[in-house]
């Protein structure tokens, strides 16, 4: 009923079930059958007793822990989970007295749930249960024997974690010595619980089958059954030896049964390894009750010793172990030979199934165990025991386990050591076991470990060592005190097995074909034998411990082993058991074995020449380097070659009286035999031989190894073997010892100095450097160099420095060659050499040849590879030697930088690149680099006070006269950007046109170069704070504040120069990548820095004084520390009389001085103006005037009169100062300079004081200004100079300025001037101005037809077309351009006019911005006019042409138009539609698709400009010429995915078509947006003034297009677009006679009523949500006195007109209002297309049919007669004429 009902929270009253039995219990008493809330079986415990006065016992228990208990008997085994867990903390955080009111419950609960199926329950629950103890304490006794059954059940959970929990709960409950007391407390209850589980209880009884699977209930029970088991094991063991003894008859009780015994069978491996845990313990705990359970216990034990289950095999042979030696009558009840051996036989055959790891190490306790009765006959039973035992490795599993294997192998000599010692009688039978363990298992033991690597590697050939030497101590032969009685019996055994090992040994040597394999097993024992301590046991094998008890056995009488015998068999198990090997073989066997096999070798060696067996040799002689050995083989050698003497004799006599003298036998056999073999040719492997000579030098004293090792070295072997033994000298001190002498020698130095120097012959064959056998050469040369023992060379040092020195020239010379491709395995292996050296040999660098070898390998890292031709691999390698070889330098304590070393080498080297070669920026990135990594490793290495870093830097900084010299020859092209923008007046003549035609070069200035390099290496130093003067700094760098001065120097260069060419824009970037852009601030002290730029600046000016006021500006010096800056100059008085430095400073310094500063100024610059008579530098003195005016200095009238009077004073005197008329390319810069500073001056008259002007003044402005002009125009060809260029700038600079003051002057001004003044400026002087400027720009495209060069002078079309955007409409209409017509071009424009589009629409194209914005401008005030000439040239057209009339635009612009297309097309293939297209600014490609956009932008203008009648025919030719399509096109390539307007936060929703597009000429910032918001400027154009053709180009693309389109449209163009033209309905003052229109913003709607008499019609315009793409919908609204389908008629009109006509919605309306109205005045409708006026030409119906007298408009017919293929009239048939 409420299954699904919420309970509310904190609700633990009892449901109505529980109130019901609590009713049952007050009322009738005892209710058995109710507990808690539940009426099932009394297995699911509640935790309420089903007593009277239940209530009150559970008031007792708090509320929490009831909720909790409650959820402990839910089946979810999650919720029961969370409840323990929940229980536990609680247990945790409660109060004793509260925890302790749960316990009278929670034992029953526990007995529950600690045998949860679910683990994790268990393991809880064991957690939950620990911290109740830990919480009651004491308080827990009353309940303990309740719990104390599953709680000792719970110990010995088969999941691990629950049982580790449990036992920590018993140890939190009880310390160690309480826990057997209280386990004697309950063992009862345990036993009880123990008893009814193991031999009552089901699985169907453990668990209820109605609730729970089948699966789930026999794992429960089989859980139990082992913990049960497992149990009484604890229980056992934890109990005192009294508890035991009292129990024994609860136990009997427990194992009588014979259920117990079935679980030795059980299916479950873990009951079955439970139930011998149990026995075992029985045995160990009570041994009287297994005597009594014999007849059970051994079948139970002794005949399962088959099962080999992982989990049964430990436990099962613990028990069988423990039964054999507690029962000693235990064979009476088995059958040993019928059931036990048999199955022992199978197991060992088989490996034991896997398990001997765990199997084998019982074998040999179990063996002393078994009785004589079991063993006799003993020689079958050790015969069949050995023989399965050894074929247990042949099973699958040993052989591909070690571990098995060894375990077999171990259990195999340990077991046959034990045999031996327990068969060590003189008696027949025991001869008969040893002979046959010696020969028929041992032996063929070590035969078949001889042909197995698995086995060798194995622990048998050490435990057979240890055997020999326990075999040899009982035989007396380690002088040990102590008689034996078996020596003689031993003494046999080793003869025996010696002889026999000698057999085996020859028998695998003394074959041609022997195998490799099976003599280095032979060699690896006979090692093992002679050196058992170099082999590591494997450790961490731990055998399980098994106490064995050798007590006196019965019946032992027969076997005739006595008690003392038995204790020394005991003895000496354990001695097998513990025993180390404390020493090798000692027997002479070993040694002669030795000999035989080094003889056998040797025979066939000289005989067949058998590698293998050489090999064999050198193992055997590898441990065995005796003078007894190498003189049997001697001796041999002798027998062998007795034709020795013959070729001795022809070898000479010198040889023969060596060999004589020769007393040692080692030598003899090294010159006679390795010597020779060595020597072979087409040997390839001489690892080994190397080890013979080692081993025989063993033998040598330090003379006799010099002599040998001399002689080798001078017999021309191959370098390889020289390796091979130097690095076998070095293996270690011992020997490193001996050969000293010959390595220090002069033998070996001088062998390899001769292979190096032909390893490095440069010039000739370069193939020996990469051969194979060359590598060994450079390895052997890397060797002798690096290997250092001591801090001693290996070799001489003399021939170290000799062969550094080779090595050094050989680069030297590889730097000089040509192509150096084929040499670079050469470079490659010198490289490895060095690197080698430099980083192992200590002081390496001290000889002077080293640091030669390191600054040649600096120079090769810092040249170019274009230079140096070596690979990337090699350069990295290069670069690594340097660095290991600066720290090797530099680590050593007393090294300095002194003349001729390393560190000033190369700073000299590096400086004299920067100032001498001629650097790419490749080139330079490569050198800063190798620099930079030069001063990191140093920085890196010195310590903290080191001056190392400071003097290395100082070395590489050029002096004053250098930076001189290459500061004077950077290029001067700088002068033009500050000249022309005015920021700079410079004075100096260049000339001649070439200096400014920047060469374009690949190559860097030097002091670009320069300053690059040092401002990277002391940004990487960082040797000093800013902040710090020089003095608190010791490690400051001297010269550095003039590094940094140059840095800015050169920044400010790369500024000036516009970053162009590419070369120092890439350069300029490279600053930016390194954090060199902004100069180096931080490294000098601010006021040392000002004081150089400022000196520097009054002495060179120039850019010398931009740096400066760079400097002063990006540091803000001028708002936060203009006390240093005044501190510079003192007075302003200083800088007078006016240098051309100190002007330039002046300039700079002006704008942060004070007021009263500049006031003296501007008085000191008057008085010079004013007595220019006595003045030679009157151009500066104006100059300075100008500055203080500029920077708003007040000056009064009277003075301004004064200099302006001066100046009309110099047009008389001084016409030439003014330069009238003049040839400007004669003038110097000096002239044009004060000519342009007096215009600058009139400007700022005109701008600032015209009132003070008076009449002749103003005539003296107005026509020095024309004046000015005219020259400019008559000097378009100098234009190349900058000063010309500044001399037109200005001029153009002041007739804007003469425009903005006559046409924005507020009224007032106006009225003060002279009345005459405004007349003649408009009719005089305009008409001068612009006849003369607007050929201007025209002659200069002329003239200068490449943009790109140089020369061309941008600056003054920039400024000459500032000035003609100023022009009136009235100076274009009536130009006096010379006169440019085109043949055949159709017009209907004035000759004016189209002369005017023929020469400015081409220049449209032009690549240089400014003019083509100039030309926008100029064409843009005349388009509105041109479609009145069209429409006056159409007035006289008919209406009878039969197609429909179009117009074209006018042609020059289409003209235009049709080139950009091509261009655009060819700039854009391969850009999809929606896609960006990059474009970058001011390029070719920028300027194409500038013109064509701006081209674009004039037709739409004049589209707009045009006549309804007009804009038809015009649409009708874009559309035939499908300039629009393309258009469109174009426009979703340019136009960018995110137009968003630039400069805006992330929040702001202004975009490209929100934001009005300036385009003015001047522009400089934003230029990198333009191309796109112009873009969108035309699309928004387009889309507003054509939406008829836009939506029909639209319709017409594929898909993909279409959805591109329309979603740019939707999101950014229509809401503008939709918004304007319902603003436009609002703000429109067209009115309707009898029509009203409305608009309703927010719906998108126009609304428009037309009334005229009775008759009333209302239209609802929706714009639809991609206007201008969808079409518009028209509604229906009310109407009045109109037919429907008049209606109808009106309507589709309507929707037709405002879909298809390219124009607003308001011009839409008033067409079809017109339509209306012609149609109540009478006109009747066109029968084709039902309307009076036509939807695209705006005609009427003119065209009337003979025969029926319906009248058709002409554009209709054309297309009914094309599309009929009729001409028939479309209402009576007939045919129409």
């Amino acid at each position: 009923m409420g299954k699904n009902k919420q309970r509310t929270k904190g609700n633990v009253r009892p449901s109505s079930s529980g109130r019901a039995a609590e009713l049952l219990a007050r009322e009738s008493g005892v209710v058995p059958g109710f507990v808690g809330f539940s009426s099932s079986v009394t297995t699911e415990l509640g935790y309420v007793p089903a007593v009277h006065g239940a209530e009150e016992i559970d008031s007792m228990v708090d509320a929490d822990f009831r909720l909790v208990l409650r959820k402990l008997s839910k089946r979810d085994a999650v919720t029961r989970l969370k409840a323990v867990q929940e229980f536990g903390s609680m247990c945790q955080e409660r109060d004793a007295e509260v925890v302790k009111g749960v316990l009278p419950y929670w034992s029953r609960i526990y007995c529950k749930i600690s045998v949860d199926h679910d683990r994790r329950v268990r393991e809880a629950t064991q957690q939950a249960f620990e911290q109740l103890v830990l919480k009651v304490r004491r308080s827990l006794a009353p309940f303990l024997k309740s719990l104390m059954g599953h709680w000792m059940v719970a110990q010995c959970d088969t999941y691990t974690p629950a049982a580790s929990a449990a036992c920590q709960a018993f140890h939190a409950a009880f310390p160690p010595s309480k826990q057997p007391e209280a386990l004697s407390f309950c063992r009862e209850e345990i036993l009880n619980v123990l008893h009814d589980t193991l031999l009552k209880d089901t699985a169907d009884t453990l668990s209820d089958p109605q609730s729970v699977p089948e699966e789930e209930r026999e794992a429960k029970y089989v859980r139990m059954v082992t913990s049960s088991l497992l149990g009484v094991k604890r229980l056992l063991s934890l109990l005192p030896q009294t508890d035991r003894t009292a129990l024994e008859e609860r136990l009997t009780h427990l194992i009588s049964p014979g259920k117990f015994w079935k679980y030795g069978k059980h299916k479950t491996p873990q009951v079955r390894g439970a139930f011998f845990e149990v026995v075992s313990a029985l045995c160990e705990y009570a041994p009287g009750l297994v005597h009594t359970e014999a007849v059970r216990v051994c079948p139970a034990v002794l005949l399962c010793i088959d099962d080999t289950d992982p989990v049964v095999l430990p436990p099962l042979w613990e028990a069988v172990l423990h039964v054999l030696s507690t029962i000693t009558d235990c064979w009476t009840h088995v059958n040993a030979r019928k059931g036990f051996l048999p199955k022992l036989w199978v197991l060992l055959k088989e490996g034991g199934k896997g398990m001997a790891t765990a199997l084998h190490p019982n074998l040999m306790p179990l063996m002393s165990q078994l009785p004589q009765e079991v063993t006799d006959p003993a020689l079958d039973f050790y015969t069949t025991f050995f023989t399965s035992l050894i074929l247990g490795l042949s099973s699958e599993r040993a052989m591909t386990s070690p571990s098995e294997s060894a375990a077999i192998v171990t259990a195999a000599v340990e077991c046959l050591r034990y045999s031996i010692l327990h068969n060590t009688e003189e008696g027949e039978d025991q001869k008969e076991i040893r002979i046959m363990l010696i020969s028929q298992q041992l032996l063929p033991l070590l035969d078949r470990a001889l042909g197995n690597p698995s086995l060798q590697n194995g622990p048998l050939f050490l435990l057979v060592t240890e055997m020999l030497v326990s075999w040899e101590k009982k035989a007396g032969l380690h002088d040990e005190v102590g008689s034996n009685d078996c020596e003689e019996i031993f003494h046999r055994l080793l003869a025996d097995f010696w002889e026999g090992l000698r057999l085996l040994f020859v028998r695998y040597a003394d074959n041609e074909d022997a195998d490799p394999k099976a003599l280095e097993g032979v060699a690896t024992l006979l090692q093992v034998m002679c050196y058992p301590e170099r082999v590591s046991r494997k450790q961490g094998q731990k055998k399980k411990s098994v106490k064995i008890c050798f007590s006196e056995p019965e019946g032992e009488e027969k076997s005739g082993v006595e008690r003392d015998d038995v204790e020394k068999l005991a003895q000496s198990v354990s001695e097998l058991r513990h025993e180390k090997a404390v020493g090798s073989v000692k027997t002479w066997h070993l040694e002669e074995v030795v000999c035989q096999q080094a003889q056998l070798c040797l025979v066939y060696v000289t005989e067949k020449n058998s590698e293998r067996h050489l090999l064999f040799l050198s193992l055997l002689l590898r441990s065995f380097h005796t003078q007894r050995v190498f003189t049997m083989l001697v001796e041999l050698d002798d027998k062998i070659t007795k034709e020795g003497e013959q070729r001795q004799q022809e070898e000479g006599e010198q040889r023969q009286q060596e060999v004589d003298a020769l007393k040692n036998p080692a030598m003899r056999f090294l010159l006679e035999r390795v010597v020779v073999w060595l020597a072979e040719k087409g040997r390839t492997e001489t690892d080994h031989l190397v080890e013979v000579v080692f081993s025989a030098l063993y033998c040598c004293s330090r003379q006799e190894t010099t002599r040998i090792l001399n002689h080798i070295t001078t017999m021309g072997l191959q370098w390889g073997i020289i390796l091979q033994i130097i690095q076998r000298a070095c293996a270690d001190p011992e020997t490193l010892k001996s050969c000293g002498d010959w390595l220090k020698g002069s033998v070996l130095g001088e062998q390899l100095l001769g292979l190096a120097e032909q390893l490095c012959k440069v010039g000739g064959s370069y193939s020996s450097a990469t051969s194979p056998k060359s590598n060994h050469s450079w390895t052997l040369i890397s060797l002798v160099l690096s290997q250092h023992h001591n801090n001693e060379p290996l070799i001489g040092e003399v021939y170290m420095g000799k062969i550094l020195e080779k090595l050094h020239a050989t680069l030297s010379e590889t730097k000089g060659l040509s192509d150096a491709g084929n040499i670079e395995p050469l470079v490659s292996f010198i490289c490895d050499v060095a690197s080698t050296f430099f980083s192992s040999v200590q002081d390496c660098l001290l000889l002077a040849s080293a640091e030669e070898l390191l600054l040649t390998v600096f120079q090769l890292t810092t040249q170019d590879q274009s230079h140096t031709h070596l690979s990337d691999s090699l350069l990295g390698k290069l670069r690594k030697v340097c660095v290991a070889g600066v720290q090797s330098l530099v680590q050593h304590s007393g090294y300095e930088v002194r003349e001729g070393g390393f560190l000033y080498s190369a700073a000299l080297w590096v400086k004299n690149q920067l100032l001498t070669a001629s650097l790419d920026i490749k080139s330079l990135q490569v050198l800063v680099l190798a620099v930079q990594s030069l001063v990191e490793t140093l920085k890196s290495v010195c310590h903290q006070d080191s001056p190392l870093l400071v003097q290395f830097i100082s070395l590489l900084m050029p002096n004053q006269l250098e930076w001189t010299r290459i500061r004077q020859a950077l290029p001067p092209q700088w002068v033009k950007s500050p000249l022309l923008s005015s920021r700079l007046q410079v004075v100096c003549d260049y000339p001649c046109m070439d200096v400014w035609k920047f060469k374009v070069s690949t190559r860097l200035p030097a002091h670009l170069c320069a300053c690059a390099l040092l401002g990277r290496v002391a940004h990487s130093a960082a040797v000093a704070p800013g902040d710090q003067q020089e003095a608190d700094c010791p490690s400051y760098l001297p010269n550095l504040k003039c590094t940094v001065a140059e840095l800015l120097y050169a920044i400010e260069w790369c500024k000036e120069m516009e970053y162009s060419p590419a070369i120092v824009s890439a350069y300029h970037s490279l600053l930016t990548e390194w954090g060199l852009s902004k100069g180096l601030h931080d490294q000098v002290p601010m006021k040392n820095l000002l004081e150089i730029l400022y000196t520097r600046s009054v002495e060179d000016g120039g850019l010398w004084s931009l740096t400066l006021e760079n400097y002063i500006q990006s540091n803000n010096l001028a708002a936060t520390d203009d006390v240093a800056i005044r501190m510079l100059y003192g007075s302003p008085d200083s800088l007078f009389p006016v240098s051309q430095s100190r002007l330039s400073t002046l300039q700079v310094l002006c704008p942060t001085m004070t007021k009263e500063e500049r006031e003296t100024l501007t008085a000191l610059a008057t008085a010079g103006i004013i007595n220019w008579q006595e003045n030679n530098d009157v151009c500066g003195c104006v100059s300075v005037l100008l500055c203080c005016l500029k920077a708003d200095t007040p000056v009064q009238e009277e003075v301004l009169q004064a200099v302006l009077a001066t100046m009309m004073e110099w047009r008389n005197s001084k016409e030439d100062w003014f330069l009238f008329s003049s040839d400007l390319s004669k003038a110097s810069a000096a002239q044009l300079i004060l000519t342009v500073e007096i215009m600058r001056f009139l400007s700022w008259m005109v701008t600032h004081s015209p009132t003070v002007l008076a009449g002749n003044q103003w005539d003296f402005l107005l026509c020095s200004m024309l004046a000015w002009l005219e020259t400019a125009s008559d000097n378009v060809s100098g234009l190349w100079n900058p000063w010309v260029q500044l001399f037109v700038c200005e001029n153009a600079a002041l007739i804007v300025k003469l425009n903005q003051f006559f046409t924005l002057s507020p009224p007032g001004v106006l009225e003060t001037l002279p009345p005459e003044l405004a007349g003649e400026w408009r009719d005089f002087f305009i008409e001068g101005i612009y006849s003369q400027l607007l050929p201007l720009p025209i002659e200069i495209a002329d003239a200068f037809t490449e943009p790109d060069d140089p020369l061309f002078p941008l600056a003054v079309l920039q400024s000459v077309g500032v000035a003609l955007t100023y022009v009136p409409v009235q100076q274009l209409s009536q130009n006096s351009l010379p006169a440019r017509f085109i043949a055949n071009q159709k017009t209907n424009l004035p000759e004016t006019l189209q002369t005017l589009l023929n020469t400015l629409c081409p220049l449209l194209l032009f690549k240089a911005r400014p003019l083509q914005i100039t030309v926008y401008h100029l064409l843009d005030k005349v388009m509105p006019q041109l479609p009145e000439c069209d429409g006056e040239g159409d007035s006289n057209k008919s209406d009878d042409d039969t197609e429909e009339p179009c117009l074209s635009p006018p042609a020059p612009l289409m003209s235009v138009l049709a080139a950009c297309e091509e261009l655009c097309e060819s700039i854009l293939t391969g850009v999809q539609v929606g896609e960006f297209a990059v474009v970058q600014p001011l390029s070719v490609e920028y300027s194409c698709i500038l013109g064509y956009l701006l081209a674009w932008k004039l037709l739409l203008t004049f589209f707009k400009s045009s006549p309804s009648h007009l804009r038809v025919q015009y649409s009708l030719y874009l559309k035939r010429s499908r300039s629009l399509h393309k258009l469109l096109l174009h426009l979703f390539k340019v136009m960018p995915e995110n137009p968003v307007y630039p400069g805006q936060g992330a929040e702001t929703k202004d975009t490209f078509f929100t934001e009005s597009l300036s385009l003015a000429v001047d522009k400089r910032d934003g230029v990198q947006w333009e191309l796109h918001h112009l873009a969108c400027s035309v699309y928004y154009s387009t889309v507003q003034d054509l939406p008829a053709m836009v939506r029909l180009w639209w319709n017409s693309q594929e898909k993909r297009v279409c959805t591109a389109v329309e979603k740019f449209t939707i999101k950014y163009v229509s809401p503008v677009l939709s918004a304007q033209e319902i603003s436009s309905v609002h703000s429109s003052t067209q009115t309707f006679d009898s029509m009203t229109v409305k608009a309703r913003s927010a719906a998108r709607e126009v609304i428009a009523t037309y009334s005229v008499d009775d008759i009333f019609i209302e239209l609802v315009i929706q714009l639809p949500q991609n206007y201008p793409l969808g079409s518009i919908m028209v509604e229906s609204g009310r109407r009045v006195g109109v037919a429907v389908q008049q209606w109808r008629n009106w309507m589709l009109q309507l929707s037709t007109y405002l879909t298809h006509q390219n124009g607003s919605i308001m011009e839409g309306l008033a067409l079809w209002k017109n339509n209306v109205d012609k149609r109540f005045e009478g006109v009747e409708d066109c029968m084709i297309c039902f309307s009076v006026i036509h939807g695209s030409n705006y005609s009427l119906p003119k065209k009337a049919c003979r025969t029926c007298k319906k009248k058709f408009h002409s554009a209709c017919l054309y297309k009914w007669f094309t599309s009929s293929n009729k001409s028939t009239c479309p209402l009576c048939r007939e045919t129409f004429f």
